[in-house]
């Protein structure tokens, strides 16, 4: 995509990037893609905010290029270290060997280890401001949203908020960069949902402080470093890391995630009984099978459904491993107040239920049924198996 003028000489120069498959190297993008956003400001100074990940190098420079020369770059603002916010640092000093970087001082610290950079560094804390001619930058503390360096950039004078890792999202950019132009928004929200429980969930107390903070502030666009530029609705990004949030501390939605793990196919037969036995009670019901979906896809479930039914054959004493690992990261993550039901199959000994009440203990999910069977499945024990997800369906609906 081409530069697009955001604001009079205010532009987005970021990339998509399509091509890697992994996230951090470890959450699936294959499939969605997402963006890389960085933005310049002309004015009398000139300021670029906000980098781009080192594999897009000539994407990047090329989309700079069309608005003003490299060597005129007076500031580069970091408002994030991580190298998909950075890793182009290096050649662009080198390019514009001049340009001053501003940066919180646990940033300054974090570029001297990833880059060496260690020169012509302008050090800014919570509220400092930076005068660019006509427009001025305002520079927040937002700790831990994700990192404990990263800050946030403001424009008052149009009201645009570069915002980070804060409100930003999965999704390459499909033709427009804006939320009032693009034809999918719902996908660029269940995106960004995915986006907050995979990255920034662990760290919920910092963004919704960082949300207080902007309370008072007149932010009129919000423009993350992943994902839509929110023009016409900043308000609804915010509204929507606001609910996240707050989920660990409410019941959730009532509705069910089902994630199962089956060897030989005895658990595989009781979960569709079970799902259809809650299905019955008319709550929707999302199945997952764990040896077979990343985490990364699971975990928005997880985190917004009030029910969890486990289903999971015991493996060597212990709970089915591609079932315990989505466990452990939801419990990672803080997914919390879940209300759980476990079935599944067993052999010659169980413990697969024991296993999973010891993982979800810190996190207080409440333990409402459980239903282990010997053996394979059978008539007798389907008709068990879809009478135990009514049971859940009815307790969660009474509350």
């Amino acid at each position: 995509m081409p530069a697009v003028e955001i604001k009079p000489d205010m532009y987005w120069v970021g990339v998509n990037d399509r091509t890697t498959d992994l996230f951090e190297g470890l959450w699936p993008i294959s499939r969605e893609g997402v963006s890389y956003n960085s933005f310049v400001i002309k004015d009398e100074k000139t300021a670029i905010i906000d980098l781009a990940k080192a594999m897009k190098t000539d994407d990047f420079f090329g989309q700079i290029a069309d608005i003003t020369s490299l060597r005129d770059i007076d500031y580069c603002v970091i408002n994030h270290v991580e190298p998909d916010h950075t890793g182009v640092l290096r050649i662009l000093k080198e390019m514009a060997p001049d340009m001053t970087i501003v940066c919180t001082e646990k940033a300054a610290g974090l570029l001297e280890a990833y880059y060496g950079v260690h020169d012509n560094m302008k050090i800014v804390g919570d509220g400092d401001t930076l005068s660019l001619g006509k427009r001025t930058l305002q520079f927040f503390s937002t700790p831990f949203v994700h990192w404990p360096e990263t800050m946030m950039t403001f424009e008052p004078s149009d009201g645009v908020l570069f915002s980070c890792d804060g409100f930003g999202g999965y999704g390459a950019l499909q033709g427009t960069i804006f939320d009032d132009e693009c034809q999918d928004q719902a996908f660029y929200e269940r995106e960004s949902l995915r986006y907050f429980v995979n990255i920034v969930a662990k760290f919920r107390v910092s963004v919704r402080k960082a949300i207080q903070k902007l309370a008072d502030v007149d932010v009129r666009m919000i423009a993350p470093s992943h994902g839509l530029i929110w023009r016409a609705h900043p308000e609804r990004i915010i509204e929507l890391y606001q609910e996240w949030c707050d989920y660990p501390g409410t019941p959730g939605d009532l509705a069910v995630t089902l994630i199962y793990g089956s060897m030989y196919g005895n658990t595989e037969r009781f979960m569709n009984a079970v799902a259809q036995g809650i299905a019955g009670e008319g709550l929707d019901v999302e199945i997952f099978d764990a040896a077979r979906t990343h985490s990364s896809y699971m975990l928005p479930y997880l985190w917004t459904r009030r029910g969890v039914v486990v289903g999971a054959p015991t493996y060597e004493g212990a709970l089915f491993p591609p079932v315990w690992e989505v466990i452990r990261e939801a419990r990672i993550k803080g997914v919390k107040n879940r209300q759980l039901a476990m079935f599944g199959s067993y052999g010659w000994t169980g413990g697969a239920l024991r296993d999973l009440v010891k993982i979800v203990e810190p996190v207080k999910w409440n333990l409402v049924d459980s239903l282990e069977i010997k053996g394979g499945a059978n008539s007798e024990s389907i008709a068990q198996a879809a009478a135990f997800g009514r049971r859940f369906a009815v307790t969660l609906k009474e509350g």
